[in-house]
């Protein structure tokens, strides 16, 4: 008999998984808030490059709060953040693994696109400039990748009208263990998208809470910390995976001056650092 029970345990739970489909189509608004403690003067100036270059700062979301909105057709996303000094624009093709940023600031529209390969490359770079400046710094020392435990819990609440579950994310590094409470949408994933909002902004990939690509649905809402004591609340505040999303939508304007990412380094551009709010 108990061995009727727990077999009847696991296809419950096996057939529960299945019912998560993947979505190949959305628009999805989220809203990303940050707050540094009391007494947090503001960001660290960016270590130098190695030539003595200029290193420059596209940083997304200071504190306070910021909107942006996602779109999903198939192997494209984009993603939209608009504030006060700029608007920024991400199109992430999953098929060619290329990621373009496009920038609007102070009447001028620039743009780069780099690989998967380049974009991993020049993370290893800034990570040993900031170790070579800050010996100290954790995130640039630690090349364990940490290790993240999910734990559902039966409570349930809506957000932006969807039906939302419960789970604990604990993930354990080398010298801490942190635990952070993430809202989920048990009915569906979004195709090449972990979440929205936070960070993934910048190419639709990067995750910015470990974990949370093996949820067993679609991120609606969580809090984490961040350097320096800072709290990042993302919030899905509307999403829409029934509207057709228009080819349109990730085309990019003429008006647009793309290069490559080399070529922008190459011509003394010196070396671009994305920030999210540290």
């Amino acid at each position: 008999m108990k061995r009727f029970v727990l077999s009847l345990l696991c296809i419950s739970v096996i057939f529960a998984n299945a019912q998560v489909k993947t979505v190949a189509q959305a628009t999805i608004i989220t809203k990303t808030t940050i707050l540094s403690p009391d007494g947090d003067d503001g960001m660290p100036p960016p270590p130098p490059a190695p030539d003595g270059a200029e290193v420059r700062i596209v940083r997304f979301g200071g504190d306070g709060e910021t909107k942006s909105t996602t779109y999903l057709k198939n192997n494209l996303v984009k993603t939209v953040v608009n504030n006060e000094m700029s608007i920024n624009t991400t199109l992430r093709d999953n098929d060619k693994k290329i990621t373009t940023t496009l920038i609007e600031m102070n009447g001028t529209k620039t743009g780069f696109y780099a690989t998967d390969e380049e974009t991993e490359q020049r993370r290893k770079q800034m990570d040993s400039l900031m170790q070579s400046r800050m010996p100290g710094n954790e995130t640039a020392q630690n090349t364990t990748p940490p290790l993240t435990e999910i734990i559902y819990i039966d409570e349930s609440k809506k957000i932006a009208g969807v039906a939302c579950k419960k789970a604990l994310l604990v993930t354990t590094r080398k010298n801490r263990i942190d635990s952070n409470v993430v809202w989920y949408s048990p009915d569906f994933k979004l195709q090449g998208i972990t979440t929205t909002g936070g960070s993934a902004g910048f190419g639709g990939r990067v995750s910015t809470l470990n974990g949370l690509e093996k949820l067993n649905g679609f991120p609606m809402q969580y809090e984490m910390t961040m350097n320096r004591g800072r709290k990042m609340t993302v919030e899905v505040t509307k999403i829409d995976i029934e509207k057709e999303v228009k080819d349109k939508e990730f085309e990019i304007s003429k008006e647009f001056d793309v290069k490559p990412i080399k070529e922008m380094q190459n011509n003394g551009g010196g070396m671009m650092q994305i920030r999210i709010g540290n």
